[in-house]
């Protein structure tokens, strides 16, 4: 547990198997502010096994507020070929509506920051949705500069499905030619 110097009621801890109910909870509140509630499938078990199974994903750190649970963070390590390091991406940050404005998202921003700097990483880096001009300003406000020059790319559902399969078909395709050979 992390109690900060300024503010000795906000306490950063690490998440446990049991705070998977809260941790849904915040990112339905999340998606719900993002306007993409209806894209989150997650439940209790999935997240059970993904963050804290045999083989974590992800982490999880909770904000905690006069011993009250009012924000997370969920991220996990990626890597940089050009800087041949590991970096933190942050895959959500979220501190209560009620919460906000007390400094909190940007504590739990240095404590990713600082995260970042014992791991050897060499960037953290995270997305922000185009519309939510209050976070990109916020994030600008310490040191973050957007990515103009990328876009971001994602394959999901049948999509996903079809890409595997050409994988699928090369393979059957060589294993096909190596027994012609035998």
């Amino acid at each position: 547990m992390l109690s900060t110097p300024n503010n000795s009621h906000f306490v950063i801890r690490q998440a446990n198997i049991g705070d998977c109910p809260l941790i849904l909870r915040f990112i339905k509140e999340l998606a719900d502010y993002e306007k993409l509630l209806h894209e989150v499938v997650a439940d209790v078990p999935t997240l059970e096994e993904s963050l804290f199974g045999e083989k974590p994903q992800a982490e999880v750190v909770i904000a905690e507020y006069l011993g009250k649970p009012v924000g997370f963070a969920l991220f996990f390590h990626n890597f940089s070929t050009f800087l041949g390091r590991p970096g933190l991406y942050l895959e959500d940050l979220y501190i209560q509506p009620e919460m906000r404005g007390k400094g909190f998202g940007k504590i739990l921003l240095g404590y990713l920051g600082a995260l970042a700097l014992k791991r050897n990483c060499g960037r953290l880096e995270w997305w922000v949705l185009d519309w939510n001009q209050p976070a990109k300003d916020f994030y600008q406000s310490l040191g973050a500069e957007p990515m103009d020059d990328w876009t971001v790319n994602r394959v999901t559902g049948p999509a996903l499905n079809n890409l595997a399969a050409i994988y699928d078909e090369a393979k059957k395709s060589n294993e096909s030619n190596e027994s012609k050979n035998l």
